[in-house]
Order: structure tokens, then C-alpha cells, then sequence
């Protein structure tokens, strides 16, 4: 059985998870991968996708993030992300909702900045709707 380690999961606005657990996947951007304790220390940048945590009691959680920061030390886990959601907190119709809001704002974008911003918002609705499609 795998030994408890240190989780911590950060977002801009506040710290989301502090707590022993025993295993968390990690989508990076090289690919996904699983800390456990005692993990060698290593950093990584995350890509839009689901972080699953085995928490010590047996419960799973996923949340679905955005992108950030791994890094991973042999006695525990810190992520920075830029966005989380709780995998259950997301519904289908909700996300096609943001995604024809996100598609009319980047139509009605003027200037550079303001079609990149729209551009990004969509692309990552997109890919949280890919992602619970295929999970």
C-alpha cells in the first residue's frame, strides 16, 4: 500500500487542497504521470486536463485543470495552477454555454489583445469539453 505524502493544490485565488494522500496523477505536458511518495524531485508545466487524487480514506477525486505547475519533491506534491474545477461541479450544457458565449465574444473582439484573450477562453473551454467526452 502506498505511503501518505504532502498534497498542495494552489490556485490564484486561494489554496485549494492541503492534505496527505496517497497517489496523484498529473497531466504534464510531456505526458501524464503518477507521484507517490519519495518521487524523485523533479518540475514540470501542466497541460489542460484531469489531476486524479487518491486520498488516504480510498476516496478518488478528479479535477479538471487548466494548466500551471508541478513540483514534486520526494516528500510531497505542489501545483500551481491557473484554473481548477471539480470534475463533479462541471455540467455538459453549462460548458456549451461558455463556448457559444466565448465564440460571440471572439467575434465581436476588437484589437489584438482582446482576440487573444477570447481565443484562449475558447480553446479552453474546448478542450474541458474534450476532455469529459473522453473520460
Amino acid at each position: 500500500m502506498a505511503e501518505p505524502f504532502q498534497f498542495e493544490l494552489v490556485s490564484p485565488e486561494r489554496l485549494l487542497i492541503s492534505e496527505k494522500v496517497n497517489e496523484v496523477v498529473v497531466p504534464g505536458t510531456e505526458g501524464d504521470f503518477g507521484v507517490l511518495k519519495d518521487h524523485a524531485a523533479m518540475m514540470s508545466t501542466i497541460r489542460p486536463g484531469f489531476i486524479t487524487v487518491k486520498h488516504v480514506d480510498g476516496r478518488e477525486s478528479k479535477l479538471y485543470i487548466v494548466g500551471g505547475f508541478a513540483d514534486v519533491t520526494p516528500n510531497g506534491l505542489t501545483i500551481l495552477a491557473q484554473e481548477v474545477t471539480d470534475v463533479a461541479d462541471i455540467k455538459a450544457e453549462h460548458i456549451a454555454e461558455q463556448i457559444r458565449n466565448a465564440e460571440e465574444d471572439f467575434a465581436d473582439a476588437k484589437g489584438d489583445d482582446q482576440r487573444l484573450a477570447a481565443a484562449t477562453r475558447l480553446d479552453n473551454l474546448k478542450n474541458m469539453q474534450s476532455a469529459l467526452a473522453n473520460a
